[in-house]
């Protein structure tokens, strides 16, 4: 961890918990088969790909999956069933991303997700401890912003460029091996977070160092 000085965090897998499978079965319940084979855990498919992107509105979203499901199928049922992705986002770690920032790190959110997710449920999850998203890191890059997803490295770059991070005083905490594989490759650090390595356990490692 020596020259570290940029912690940079992905949301899905390592600060929120996902379920992946109860949103599945949400979708099929309001008649939109084949939901398993769009929606994964680290990358979608089309038409999940598109709002995840950016490429379509939210509205033109639930457009798609009313044609989709063949149903008259109300936005807000939609947006129900594709929240149900996000478990929980325990405040422990809320707390971890201040400690990294008392301890004179610099943090950054860098995320695959979409209007929907964010501007809804993430939004205010982050709330839980009376402060916004914002409050937490020092710039966000999203992939729905910024048209591209992780492992592209066009994502990466934007925000090493947008906050004239140098690549060896970074660290990615991401929980698919894909990403992190990328983040290496353009110079970064990079953690896997999962099983015991969380990142709570993380900032603890870090801040520790810090201390002494």
């Amino acid at each position: 961890m020596e020259g570290i000085k940029n912690i940079i965090i992905d949301l899905g897998g390592v600060v929120i918990d996902l379920d992946r499978e109860r949103c599945v079965r949400h979708f099929e319940s309001l008649g939109l088969h084949g939901v398993d084979s769009m929606l994964g855990l680290y990358r979608q498919e089309e038409p999940f790909l598109s709002v995840e992107t950016g490429r379509i509105s939210t509205a033109e979203f639930y457009d798609t999956l009313r044609r989709l499901s063949g149903r008259d199928v109300a936005d807000s049922e939609f947006e129900k069933a594709f929240e149900s992705f996000l478990e929980g986002l325990p405040v422990e770690r809320l707390a971890a991303i201040r400690r990294l920032r008392a301890a004179g790190y610099r943090t950054y959110m860098i995320s695959n997700t979409n209007a929907v997710m964010y501007d809804g449920w993430i939004k205010r999850a982050f709330m839980q401890e009376g402060l916004r998203a914002g409050d937490y890191f020092d710039g966000i890059v999203t992939s729905f912003a910024e048209g591209v997803c992780k492992p592209e490295p066009d994502i990466f770059e934007t925000l090493l460029r947008r906050h004239g991070l140098e690549p060896a005083e970074c660290l990615l905490l991401d929980d698919s091996e894909a990403n992190c594989a990328e983040a290496r490759r353009l110079g970064m650090s990079a953690l896997r977070v999962i099983g015991d390595t969380t990142l709570v356990a993380v900032a603890e490692r870090l801040t520790s160092e810090y201390r002494e």
